[in-house]
């Protein structure tokens, strides 16, 4: 399974309810916990709400809820990121450092969180690509490509 951005968060979501998921490669993934979604990915602005939560929908959440702080369990319970140990297919990361639709944070976080799990994972980071890795491309879709190979041919 591959996915970019949003579906880099739906790769992972399907991660951990899936084994039959046998290798995943996310690029540029939404994957933090709801804590870092609402505070650190496109913090609130006066002039517009953060996508993860627009139309007013954030507050809504927020005030059934309760802040992640408030309601771990609640927030815990519907995050992939409380269920990596769950995930049994080997996983590789690709993410740009100019990236400034998707923090870098959140691919660093999710491979040690991975690794803590002791669950298969690599990173790759390319200096100065964009949150499509449009300057490292070619590189990452070689990436990409030998990773399926290797789990998938052996």
């Amino acid at each position: 399974m591959w996915g970019h951005s949003m579906g880099g968060n739906i790769t992972l979501r399907a991660l951990v309810i899936d084994p039959r998921i046998k290798v995943a490669v996310i690029w540029a993934g939404v994957t933090a916990t709801y804590k870092d979604l609402l505070e650190n990915w496109h913090p609130p602005a006066a002039d517009r709400p953060p996508p993860s939560f627009g139309g007013g929908g954030r507050q809504n959440f927020l005030s059934q809820f309760g802040t992640p702080e408030q309601n771990a369990r609640f927030w815990d319970s519907i995050s992939p990121m409380a269920y990596l140990a769950d995930i049994t297919a080997p996983i590789q990361l690709h993410h740009g450092t100019s990236d400034v639709e998707v923090p870098l944070q959140f691919s660093q976080t999710l491979a040690k969180d991975l690794q803590a799990a002791a669950k298969p994972v690599e990173l790759y980071t390319y200096a100065g690509s964009d949150h499509n890795i449009a300057q490292g491309f070619t590189l990452a879709m070689a990436r990409s490509v030998a990773f399926f190979d290797r789990a998938l041919k052996g």
